[in-house]
């Protein structure tokens, strides 16, 4: 790590390190890079494989890939559509970091809950109990750390408040989407949807046109929706009128909830750029 970083540091300001995403491998060296103010970019796999492919570069090994990856981010460059990662704060990194670990846990009940179910043995049933016991108040301890981290910060306090007031917008939601998404509030709605994978994209060629579909994107904020959106068509009036309205029009219960995750994020990035306070007119 030392020689790599005596390579990069007497050109900081002119380096953009690039590399792809590992399944959260890759934080420890994208946070070493931040904190020495070294740009960093962390692509989809898929992508530059893809890119690898339509360059005829079928052959695949740790040199290729280094190659391939420089060649994709070049002309993600030249094409403006390179992102970089956001440099985040300490608590900011703490916060991600802890809603990380709560998704851990949660995923870790849900296995017990399943075995719960196919258990027959009474001391089985009762350590199975003893586990989801404990995992519950885990997680409770976890999200109330995530609370206070976001009541000490002002604008983040401001942004829960205005957003809990949204019918079926609950506090997890909300703790995940200002916690794994901090552009919310800051870019256009359709670039906010698009970054979190919820534009659908067009697969039309000649006079055929084909289905629309969402992919890319954050998945984990786009489960946060889904859920959110479940409880909206239930219980946010303008959610369900627009929701029916969509069924009544022909389309599909799964492309009409995906519709509804998608105007309940405008809506939200709506009321924290403008600072506004829930409206149901939003929704019409």
């Amino acid at each position: 790590m030392e020689t790599f970083q005596s390579r990069l540091t007497p050109h900081n300001d002119q380096v953009c390190v690039v590399m792809e995403a590992t399944g959260g491998y890759e934080r420890k060296l994208v946070a070493f890079l931040q904190a020495r103010e070294i740009a960093v970019a962390v692509v989809n796999p898929k992508r530059v494989r893809d890119y690898a492919k339509s360059m005829g570069a079928y052959a695949k090994n740790d040199r290729i890939d280094a190659h391939m990856i420089r060649h994709y981010a070049q002309t993600a460059l030249g094409k403006n559509r390179l992102q970089l990662r956001e440099s985040l704060s300490e608590a900011a990194q703490r916060r991600e970091s802890l809603l990380r670990r709560r998704n851990q846990l949660v995923g870790q009940r849900a296995v017990e809950k399943q075995h719960l179910e196919s258990a027959t043995d009474k001391d089985s049933v009762r350590s199975i109990k003893r586990i989801l016991k404990q995992r519950d108040k885990e997680i409770e301890k976890i999200e109330t750390l995530i609370k206070t981290d976001i009541e000490a910060d002002d604008g983040l306090k401001k942004s829960m408040e205005q957003l809990i007031q949204v019918p079926g917008v609950g506090e997890v939601t909300v703790l995940t989407l200002l916690t794994q998404l901090p552009e919310l509030g800051k870019l256009s709605n359709k670039e906010i949807t698009a970054l979190v994978g919820l534009a659908p994209y067009a697969k039309d060629s000649g006079k055929k046109t084909g289905r629309r579909a969402i992919f890319g994107g954050r998945l984990q904020i786009r489960s946060t929706l889904y859920m959110a959106a479940l409880s909206a068509i239930r219980f946010n009036k303008p959610i369900r009128t627009f929701y029916q309205r969509l069924l009544n029009q022909g389309k599909q219960k799964k492309v009409a909830l995906v519709a509804c995750m998608r105007k309940l994020l405008t809506i939200l990035n709506s009321m924290v750029k403008t600072g506004g306070e829930w409206n149901p007119d939003f929704a019409k």
